[in-house]
């Protein structure tokens, strides 16, 4: 009896522990199957981007990739926390819904960024040069090394 409370007692305390410590990692959806979609998170290479590199402070560079979604004519910031972002952007002609997710990595100095058509299988490219068009609004502000 004795030994199973001393054993109950150090399991208890390894998992809070390993809660306690491990730090919580924040990831992007998985992009489906479809070419429609880019993520710095993701392991293929026809869905991968490579993520937004922080020059100095994590806090500017966040607030300008804030900024650059919401001064944008067809995306709207629909949710956000202190780390993560999701907009909504809408296509000219067709009104087709993309979504944008991106998550602060600060003590990596990095902005991981998601961009996905929720309908249809092509998008010709559009998230892509999505992604590449904010990269280069944030790298003329300076926030972005490259």
């Amino acid at each position: 009896m004795k030994l199973n409370l001393i054993f109950f007692i150090l399991v208890t305390i390894a998992s809070m522990t390993t809660y306690a410590n491990t730090p919580a990692i924040k990831k992007l959806p998985p992009c489906k199957d479809t070419p429609n979609c880019v993520s710095s998170q993701a392991l293929d290479e026809g869905h991968y981007i490579a993520p937004f590199k922080i020059s100095g402070d994590p806090t500017l560079a966040w607030q300008a990739l804030r900024k650059a979604i919401i001064t944008h004519d067809r995306m709207i910031l629909t949710h956000e926390t202190e780390n993560t972002l999701h907009a909504e952007a809408t296509s000219l002609v067709l009104q087709f819904v993309d979504d944008i997710d991106a998550i602060l990595d600060a003590k990596a100095g990095l902005i991981h960024i998601r961009s996905a058509s929720r309908r249809g299988h092509s998008d010709f490219g559009v998230n892509r040069k999505r992604i590449e068009a904010i990269r280069t609004q944030l790298r003329k502000l300076h926030v972005l090394l490259g």
